[in-house]
């Protein structure tokens, strides 16, 4: 068994396998995450609503042809 090994198996024996704790709680996050963004009408009202095209938006203005100078409101 090489140096490395022996000095990874101490440390786990004094302090635990922390990158296997972390993987279970990343992996049980996961599991909780998919969980909510799989529940129907949990979301804020409008949060995924497709964003309306810019001929809608109250800041559209129409486009200025070559030579115009833009009109402020």
């Amino acid at each position: 068994m090489s140096q490395d090994a022996l000095i990874y198996n101490q440390l786990i024996a004094e302090r635990g396998d922390i990158p296997a704790q972390v993987r279970r709680e990343a992996e049980q996050t996961l599991r909780e995450l998919d969980q909510v963004m799989r529940r129907p009408g949990l979301s804020a009202p409008g949060f995924f609503e497709p964003a309306r095209p810019a001929s809608q938006s109250p800041l559209s203005r129409p486009a200025l042809g070559p030579g115009q100078p833009p009109r402020y409101p």
